[in-house]
């Protein structure tokens, strides 16, 4: 039976499992995409899906547990940047990509790890379309003035 037996463990005591598992939830909060392996993945993505969850109740009770479960760079991250964007959406914060086999070592399956929005290059394109379409449609003017 599986009874009292989820989660991964790694081949690692539980304080460097609480640690790597750590690591990996803040550098997918700060980087928004990490490469892994797919078991390391699957843990990670099920952990920063809750942190995420935590973060959009937006009060001081739920930053002050993210600063104690992340370090301050990445709870602050979460809280003011990451947690809003997902404020209507109900879960599903997170996408796994898979890649190669690793060709060296235990031939494990890569993956990606991103968040599902991204919140900065996504604004910045949407601006720089704005942009290019305004500068358009002022030359299509100009040069239906000239041909007239």
């Amino acid at each position: 039976m599986k009874h009292l037996k989820k989660g991964r463990k790694f081949h690692r005591k539980r304080d460097q499992r609480k640690a790597l598992l750590k690591s990996l939830a803040a550098n997918l909060i700060l980087q928004e995409k990490i490469q892994t392996t797919l078991e390391k993945a699957k843990e990670t993505k099920i952990i920063v899906e809750k942190l995420i969850t935590l973060a959009k109740k937006q009060d001081l009770a739920a930053l002050r547990s993210l600063k104690k479960k992340l370090p301050e760079k990445a709870a602050n991250k979460v809280y003011y940047e990451i947690a809003p964007l997902y404020k209507k959406r109900r879960g599903g914060y997170t996408r796994i990509i898979k890649t190669a086999k690793r060709k060296v070592r235990d031939a494990s399956l890569i993956v990606i790890l991103e968040l599902v929005e991204k919140p900065l290059k996504e604004s910045v394109d949407k601006e720089k379309k704005q942009v290019e379409n305004v500068k358009n449609k002022e030359n299509k003017l100009k040069n239906n003035g000239k041909t007239e």
